[in-house]
Order: C-alpha cells, then structure tokens, then sequence
C-alpha cells in the first residue's frame, strides 16, 4: 500500500475541484492535498487517482508524491462550513492525499510550450487511462521548478463506474480534441512505440498492489484480489490493442 500518514490539522478547502478537496497537515510534516472518499464521487476517484498516477509515475511523467492520509473527522471541528464538516464526517479512515507543491503554477499552453515528446506521452497515457480531464479549459497540470506535473485523474479509468460493460468498452477510442497538449503532440506513434510495451501484467500488478483494500470492495467485488485482477486483465487487454483507441483528434 502506498505509505501512510495521520491527518493533524485541516487547513483549508479547495473550492476548484467538484469533489471539494482540502489542504491537509500531516505527522510527518507534510502538506498534502486530499481527496476525501466520503465525498459524492466515492472511493472509485481515490482508485482512479493511485492507479493512473503511480502508472504515470513509473512511465516517467512527473507526478506529485501520492500517500494515504488517515483522517479523524475532529480535526475539522473549527471549520465553519457545514458542508465541509459533513464531509469529513463522511470520510473517517483512508483518504488519498497529494503532496502539495508550493508556488506551483497553473498550466498555460499559451505561457508554457511543450516539448513535442513530452505531450505526445501524456497525450497517450491519458488516451490508454480514458483521461478526459485534461482540456484547455481544466488542464489539471501544473509547472512547477520548471516541469510540468500531471495532477487530479479522479475522471479516469470511467470503465469502473460500470463493470458489466467493462470488457465490451476495452478497444473504446479516445477522442483527443478538446486535450490541452493535442496541438503539441506531435509523435504519438513514437509515443507509443516506447510506452505500450512497458506496461506489462507485472507493473499492474505493482501498482494495484498500492491501492487499499478498502477502496475495492464493495457492490462490485466481494474481495480486493479479485478487483485488483479485474482492473489488471482491463488495462491489459487495452494496452495490447493500443491501435484501437490512439487519439482521433491530434496530430499523428
């Protein structure tokens, strides 16, 4: 499982996000911003955000420290909103926490160009994942000490919201026409060429094996190792096909 820390001070909310994450204090000095599993989305978000941003990580995008962030709803008892007090009533337990990245900016494809290379792998990783929160109106990318850091995949990995057509949607085409980067990348087929060979049963296997128990039982699994297969054979079966779903709507 990814490594956990104890929630010790809410900070603030952020109001950006439909979910309405916050800004969170940790014991072990860290500020994270967590996305909290009582929300209305469900642990499906938190899910999606291991999944997607450990893969990314492991294919050489830059994404923030992910861990998880063990909340006692006291700690929002000064909170003057009541929405947020339910919330963390709600969300008692394991939630998903980010490492927040001081003096980040937020992405401007007119301000901050890409490389050719780098927009064609996050285009494709977002096509493999069905990433469709990344456009030019949310870009959810930051810059920060000069890179550009992927963030916030709780839209992701949509299959999961309906299992029983989970396998019939695996070769599902990506349209990449409202995507920030598609007038960037360039070199898909390149792309392509190196990232699909290196997502093996092995390294799904890794990166599920971070994701908590907890976050994958329920209405659709009666046990985590038979989610974990589940979403293993998926994403599987859609990497084998990768000429299936390549963007429509970039440059090839």
């Amino acid at each position: 499982m990814l490594r956990e820390v104890t929630g010790i001070r809410y900070v603030t909310p952020l109001r950006e996000g439909g979910s309405l994450p916050g800004l969170v204090e940790a014991d072990d000095l860290g500020t994270y911003v967590v996305k909290f599993r009582g929300a209305g989305q469900g642990p499906k978000v938190l899910v999606a955000e291991v999944i997607c941003g450990e893969l990314a990580r492991r294919l050489g995008l830059s994404v923030p420290p992910l861990v998880v962030v063990d909340i006692d709803p006291v700690i929002g008892r000064a909170e003057p909103d009541q929405e947020v007090q339910e919330l963390l009533r709600a969300s008692g337990g394991t939630n998903l926490g980010m490492d927040f990245l001081p003096g980040a900016l937020g992405f401007d494809p007119l301000a901050h160009p890409v490389d050719p290379d780098l927009a064609s792998r996050v285009l494709w990783f977002d096509a493999f994942v069905e990433n469709v929160d990344r456009s030019w109106r949310n870009p959810n990318l930051l810059v920060w000490h000069r890179a550009v850091w992927l963030i916030d995949h709780g839209a992701a990995l949509y299959f999961h919201h309906n299992w029983p057509r989970a396998q019939a949607v695996v070769r599902r085409p990506f349209k990449a026409d409202d995507h920030v980067l598609a007038p960037y990348a360039t070199r898909l087929p390149e792309a392509d060429a190196d990232l699909a060979p290196r997502i093996t049963a092995d390294l799904l296997d890794q990166v599920l094996a971070l994701v908590p128990d907890g976050w994958l039982v329920g209405a659709d699994f009666a046990d985590a190792a038979t989610a974990r297969a589940a979403y293993r054979d998926h994403l599987a079966s859609r990497v084998a096909d990768s000429s299936a779903w390549l963007p429509t709507g970039a440059p090839a």
